[in-house]
């Protein structure tokens, strides 16, 4: 009798322990994209603080360029062939990295080919500790004119063309946020692991002429305000989703099901917009050259102004 009670009790027992360990095991999985946006919007790196004072033209740096630590994402061949002077070579996927390299904290201008490429960095920068840093507004182009490389990729080929329309942008929906994959638990680690991805990447572009003739194939964001809207018009199924925050809940109307393509006057903007996008997670791609590429002709501003000054250059 009494073993027939003793393992009876021990039956009782193992039986309560299976069930409280199934019990453990049915907890929530993390959700990394909340606790991302939540230390985004907590640390004052929502996107609107990204687009604030973040870009500078050339005048402005020059004859002051040595006040800057001055990162250059152009190949090293092109860097090699003529540079601003005191600048250091860098790529995308490393200037987090590489940032570390700036011990006296100058302020930190990034500079590529048109200013695009920058843009993407501008993101990963001032989401890794660096609020502060600039892009050179329309790249090297603006430094030096034997740098050009932004006149020969302006143009109006959309002008009258049946997919730019003037009549009201579409109506944008309301959608989830993406989900996003991490193996950090903290907002801090969630977001070092976007960033990293984000610029392991590289540059998220695509071509105006792709867009304007399958417009359907994007989720396209025209970013702009309405009365430019109404004065140049848009391409066709174009949505005007602005101001752009998660604070504002206005990510929730882009499709995270769709190819998100926003479009600026330059794509300068537009880039620093879909690398964040990127980071949330979204596929997203920059229209490359905005507006100066598709309506050049009609543009009353924001527009690249032609031959630029020449600042000094040094090289190899």
């Amino acid at each position: 009798m009494f073993n027939k009670v003793k393992w009876f009790t021990v039956l009782m027992v193992v039986t309560a322990v299976f069930f409280v360990g199934c019990s453990e095991d049915t907890t929530k999985p993390v959700d990394s994209g909340s606790i991302l946006r939540a230390y985004l919007d907590d640390n004052d790196l929502d996107l609107d603080n990204i687009l604030t004072s973040w870009i500078i033209a050339a005048g402005d740096v020059y004859p002051d360029q040595a006040d800057y630590y001055i990162m250059d994402l152009r190949a090293p061949e092109h860097f090699a062939l003529g540079r601003i002077p005191g600048s250091v070579n860098t790529t995308l996927g490393t200037i987090v990295a590489d940032a570390a390299a700036n011990t006296d904290n100058d302020p930190i201008l990034i500079v590529c080919y048109t200013g695009q490429s920058a843009s993407h960095a501008l993101v990963a920068l001032r989401l890794s500790g660096y609020p502060d840093c600039k892009v050179l507004m329309f790249g090297f182009s603006s430094w030096s004119n034997d740098f050009d490389s932004w006149t020969a990729n302006t143009s109006s080929f959309a002008v009258g063309d049946d997919n730019w329309t003037t009549d009201p942008v579409a109506v944008a929906g309301s959608y989830s946020y993406p989900s996003i994959s991490a193996t950090a638990t903290t907002g801090a680690g969630i977001l070092a692991e976007r960033v990293a991805a984000m610029t392991a990447g590289g540059f998220k572009g695509v071509a105006a002429s792709a867009v304007v003739t399958t417009p359907a194939s994007y989720y396209i964001n025209n970013y702009w305000d309405q009365t430019d809207v109404d004065t140049y018009g848009h391409i066709e199924g174009a949505y005007r989703i602005k101001p752009l925050t998660i604070a504002g809940d206005e990510f929730e109307n882009l499709d995270p099901d769709e190819t998100i393509v926003t479009y600026c006057w330059t794509g300068q903007t537009s880039s620093v917009i879909t690398a964040y996008l990127t980071v949330l997670g979204y596929d997203a791609v920059s229209l490359k050259f905005g507006a100066n590429g598709m309506i050049f002709s009609e543009l009353l501003a924001h527009t690249w102004p032609g031959s630029a000054t020449t600042y000094p250059v040094e090289s190899d």
